[in-house]
């Protein structure tokens, strides 16, 4: 078949998906296997074959990243059911304090969303962004906005987060590289994005009455008013924020929360584990018995369960959860991550269908006459996707089915594969609008109507994936 019928078929492809997701509200991963399966065969996969590309597209992806996404997504339901969560953000309110909160509840967010999905993340700090905004009578925004797309930025850059997974272990980039580069990069994107959240939440935007009341009191109390805009950078009046500074008790019982040094220090381990076995595959002899260590501590895989029964141990057993407890806890993580892994196995399915075939290699020809860098078709195709379809995640799986073949013939390094994969997460952190479920949620919780949302958190989010591509390819030259 030639390369303009394979190339027609892709487009076909892409659009059917778009289709089936956005008008036909199909669920990504029925919408990725039908796809595949009717690509697969327009392209000329021989039927004798076709389960078998299946089969292998869906095992080789969900061999990689099935357990380290349930296995972050334990080490997050612990922090959260524990009172970790809630405990280390009001610890950071209380270290940076009254004229601060905006950047500790940014900090926080950014922190904890390295273990807590975004959703998840969202729906435990937003409670503690309505009592301070509460508390300090400013507009709730001021603490909403940096907060949330600090966690989005997490969300679309780095491990255990499940596009980025995928997309590392299907381009063949390394997690510890990723990590490694991928938490300065964020890092600065999210106080960049910190600071373009105080422009951005310098005029009064209208809210929704029933969250407005929910914040501030009834209309027409005392305390319905937040602070006008001029006032926005003063200090609180003394006495303000106490209330919401007060470190509680785990909701439901009497115990005291976690402390702050442990939980920093439980989000941290695995972190720490995979780049110390990085650095020792890279720095070490190959026969050293510390490599060898390092190596099988730092694999991404054995770090998350290191850290898993540490976080049973410190935040449960140790704190008055029994046995029982803590299975109960750690396989109610499963269910909301289930879809999620099974969309990361279609999309590596549709990945395989497009090597199997032939349209990798006739849309990497397509790529390559182009004559632009795999850094930035990497950022926009991501980015396309992303604004097409809405979730991050599937925009970073379908991106990087579509770049591997072109990723293959690139013979890149191991730095520059990762540096290609944080590409791609800066362009699925941009452009979250109206097709996103994430928007909405933001959005809902924060009572912004849609004009509102889009003139606030779709620019927020969309000039911090451009800081996050801009940064990336600025270490291309370096690694």
């Amino acid at each position: 078949m030639s390369n303009s019928s394979l190339l027609m078929i892709a487009v076909a492809g892409v659009a059917a998906l778009l289709l089936l997701i956005l008008k036909g509200k199909v669920q990504p991963f029925v919408a990725l296997m039908v796809v595949s399966i009717g690509v697969a065969l327009a392209a000329g996969v021989h039927a004798a074959d076709l389960v078998k590309t299946i089969e292998d597209g869906m095992g080789s992806t969900l061999g990689h990243i099935a357990t380290i996404i349930a296995l972050g997504a334990m080490v997050g339901r612990i922090i959260e059911l524990s009172g970790g969560a809630h405990a280390f953000a009001h610890a950071l309110i209380e270290k940076f304090g009254t004229r601060r909160t905006a950047l500790a509840l940014t900090v926080a967010g950014f922190i904890l969303g390295i273990p807590v999905f975004f959703e998840v993340g969202l729906i435990i700090l937003m409670p503690i962004a309505h009592g301070v905004a509460r508390a300090a009578r400013k507009p709730l925004l001021v603490y909403a906005l940096p907060m949330g797309s600090a966690m989005l930025t997490v969300h679309a850059f780095l491990p255990p987060h499940p596009g980025p997974v995928a997309a590392i272990e299907t381009i063949g980039a390394s997690q510890g590289l990723v990590l490694l580069m991928g938490i300065p990069i964020a890092a600065v994107v999210t106080l960049l994005g910190y600071l373009l959240s105080r422009r951005l939440t310098r005029r009064e935007y209208p809210m929704d009455p029933a969250v407005y009341a929910e914040v501030y009191g009834a209309p027409g109390t005392a305390e319905d008013t937040p602070a006008p805009a001029e006032t926005r950078g003063s200090v609180a009046p003394e006495g303000h924020g106490t209330a919401v500074l007060t470190r509680p008790a785990v909701p439901g019982t009497g115990v005291r929360p976690p402390s702050f040094g442990m939980v920093l220090t439980l989000i941290v381990l695995p972190i720490l584990l995979i780049l110390l076995g990085t650095i020792g595959q890279n720095t070490l002899a190959a026969d050293s018995v510390m490599r060898s260590v390092l190596t099988v501590v730092g694999a991404p895989m054995v770090a998350l369960l290191i850290d898993l029964g540490l976080c049973a141990y410190f935040l449960g057993a140790r704190r008055g959860w029994d046995r029982a407890r803590i299975a109960e806890v750690m396989g109610s993580a499963l269910p909301p991550v289930a879809a999620v892994i099974l969309v990361a196995g279609a999309g590596g399915v549709f990945g395989k269908v497009l090597v199997a075939s032939g349209i990798g290699n006739a849309v990497a020809d397509v790529l390559e006459r182009t004559g632009l860098p795999v850094l930035l078709l990497a950022f926009l195709t991501s980015l396309a996707l992303r604004a097409a379809q809405g979730s991050a995640t599937v925009a970073l799986i379908t991106t990087a089915g579509i770049l591997t073949p072109l990723l293959d013939r690139a013979d890149l390094s191991a730095g520059h594969l990762s540096l290609v994969a944080l590409a791609m997460g800066a362009g699925a952190l941009a452009l979250s609008h109206v097709n996103d479920a994430g928007y909405w949620m933001f959005t809902r919780l924060a009572g912004l109507d849609v004009a509102t949302g889009l003139r606030t958190w779709t620019v927020q989010t969309t000039a911090m994936g451009f800081m996050g591509f801009a940064l990336t390819a600025a270490l291309w030259p370096l690694v």
